[in-house]
């Protein structure tokens, strides 16, 4: 009930709020090969983005961290980034602030006939870690595995590399297990990997209370406050964008070309884990748990990933969108 109040509250700021006249503009930094243009192909395709009266402007970037320089520099109004990253640009004096994109997370990933049954059994084994050594996923394992005594970082020999890397030596058979980026999971499950675990498995013992975005939306807050209604209709539209891509398949028509295969298991993998990572809970619950993993990442991974702060940062989650 709680999601179709937001999906009915949103959808009404859309309905009602669209101006009549000229388009607003948004301008996007948006990654050439990541799923925020998925997204961009389904909004267009139904042609949300004009029942919502914006105009986006796309930049095609390589990499997330092209987008955080356009941010900074002041070329781009909406990026995709993590709340962590948002947090610790807070502190530094850059006020911008997150609203959820996705909970999709990494998995640790094994070959179908691995001997090995839990995480545990990743003690004494090498293990490939994409994202390097303060990875976000890589650090709540650690401090997951902790809990039970084992220091993975001693206990098993670790190897980190590029994602795309990782994937392609996983399939090589060069390591025991890897731990990945959630789309590049989903390239080996296609493939016959099995989860060994997937990382918002271990939240709960972690502390978390569900499924936390950790993927969002990021702007500047007094941009967004001077387009407070331009805003409320971009969420409005994604949301609506979400819904399309978790209830019709024919929608993923559209997406299809931009995942890079042709491979039916391969989309079907992709088209299920996208949907199992769309935010479907309050901003008041995603900031709760945010907080709560945020201190554990503060005190595995320390000052070179968080900063000088110990605490998530007030004002990281924006809280202006109606039904939230």
């Amino acid at each position: 009930m709680r999601v179709l109040a937001r999906i009915s509250a949103l959808a009404t700021v859309l309905a009602l709020t669209a101006p009549a006249g000229a388009a607003d503009t948004i301008r996007l930094a948006v990654q050439k090969t990541g799923t925020f243009s998925w997204e961009l192909a389904a909004i267009r395709s139904a042609g949300l983005d004009k029942e919502a009266g914006l105009s986006l402007e796309v930049t095609e970037l390589a990499s997330t961290e092209a987008g955080k320089i356009a941010m900074r520099a002041g070329s781009a109004d909406i990026i995709l980034s993590d709340w962590l990253w948002v947090s610790r640009e807070r502190v530094l004096g850059a006020k911008l602030t997150f609203y959820p994109y996705s909970s999709a997370l990494g998995a640790v990933m094994v070959p179908a006939n691995s001997p090995l049954q839990t995480l545990a059994d990743l003690k004494g084994r090498k293990l490939a870690v994409a994202g390097g050594a303060i990875d976000k996923s890589w650090l709540l394992l650690q401090a997951r595995m902790k809990q039970d005594g084992i220091d993975l970082k001693s206990d098993a020999t670790i190897v980190y590399g590029a994602p795309p890397l990782i994937a392609a030596k996983a399939l090589d058979g060069e390591m025991d297990a890897s731990l990945n980026f959630w789309n590049f999971c989903a390239q080996l499950e296609a493939k016959g990997f099995r989860r060994l675990a997937g990382i918002e498995e271990i939240l709960p013992k972690l502390g978390a209370k569900g499924a936390v975005a950790a993927v969002g939306y990021v702007f500047d807050e007094s941009w967004a406050a001077r387009h407070k209604e331009a805003v409320a209709r971009f969420i409005a539209m994604t949301r609506k964008a979400k819904e399309l891509l978790a209830t019709s398949d024919a929608a993923w028509d559209k997406v299809a070309p931009l995942t890079g295969t042709t491979d039916p298991a391969l989309l079907k993998t992709y088209r299920d884990r996208y949907r199992d990572g769309i935010p479907r809970r309050s901003i008041d619950d995603e900031e709760k748990d945010a907080r709560v993993l945020y201190r554990v990442l503060a005190e595995i991974g320390g000052r070179d990933l968080v900063g000088p702060a110990a605490e998530l940062d007030p004002g990281t989650f924006y809280h202006a969108v109606p039904g939230d």
